[in-house]
Order: structure tokens, then sequence, then C-alpha cells
């Protein structure tokens, strides 16, 4: 609290300025969250540092990770991964945010891009329309602007396609 002291007339007077808090109500290092529906593992949310806000909001500010399984619970279908996110409790919408990783394992392909977002309710994955993203195939490289796909990234749909190349061309021009 702040404290104010006006003088006037040989009084003191004290007037009491309230400061509202705008940070984490709580910080939690090493967190594993797991969230199951019916005894059956959904995902698995791991991350260095999470953070709790007043509203409900968790910030994850050092790396975030999330696993998504097969409905029996047991293989991993889908990956997630940033440097940075936040999800919304009201809205159960994730943002992630710096190096954005996609991973759908039994298809081997890979999504990378700088922003995305996760709408759980809707069960979604999708960036802005704007932002580029690049999907990785085990025989193809496609590039574009903007992305939608389902949770489990097996289908999606890329907005503003710019390229697409074989592996062996995009290997070609990386080097």
């Amino acid at each position: 609290m702040a404290t104010l002291q006006l003088a006037g007339c040989g009084e003191k007077e004290e007037v009491v300025v309230p400061v509202n808090y705008k940070g984490p109500l709580a910080e939690t290092t090493n967190v594993e969250t797991l969230v199951s529906d019916s005894a059956r593992l959904q995902l698995r949310l791991t991350s260095p540092l999470e953070q709790q806000f007043e509203n409900g909001d968790m910030v994850y500010p050092k790396r975030v990770k999330v696993t998504f399984y097969d409905k029996p619970g047991k293989v991993v279908v889908n990956t997630l991964q940033a440097k940075y996110a936040k999800v919304e409790k009201s809205t159960q919408l994730y943002t992630m945010r710096g190096d954005v990783r996609v991973a759908n394992v039994p298809q081997q392909q890979t999504l990378t891009t700088q922003e995305l977002f996760y709408d759980k309710l809707k069960r979604k994955i999708y960036t802005d329309t704007a932002m580029f993203v690049r999907v990785q195939t085990p025989t193809e490289v496609l590039t574009g602007y903007g992305l939608e796909a389902n949770e489990d990234f097996s289908r999606y749909k890329i907005r503003r396609p710019v390229g697409t190349f074989t592996l062996d061309q995009a290997q070609a021009q990386g080097k």
C-alpha cells in the first residue's frame, strides 16, 4: 500500500491510495498437469513455470509442451510445443507463441510457426491468416499463410498456400 501525507495548517492527514496488483497469484515450478476423462488420459501439459492469475488464466512464460493421447489414453497422437503459452480459463483458448511446433506422431507430420491457437472446446488448432506456416510430411514440405486443423493434426488446411516441395527439393534449398 502506498501512503500519501498532506500537510496543511499544521495538520497531517494520511490518504491511503490502493495499489491494484495485476501479477500472478501463484507460481508453480516443474508443472505436470494431466487431463483425463473416464479415467483415460487425454492430455499432459508440462512446463518449467506456471503462473496463475486472479481470473483463473494460466501463463507459461518458460516453454510449454502439450501431449495428446488416443481414446484409450495409451498412445501419443500429437504434441504442441512453444516458448510461451497462455490459457484463458473462460474460453479454454490456448495461445502459443515463439518457435511453435506441432507433431502428429502416427502420420509423421510436423508444423512450425510463430503463433498458434488451440481451442480446447472446439478441439481445433489454428493460426491467424497472416501467420506463416510450414508443414512437413514424410514426402513433402508445404508452406503458406494461415492454418486450420483438427486437434490431433491429422487433417489440416493451409489458407494461402505458397509452396509445395518434395522433401528432397526442400532439403536442397536449405543447403
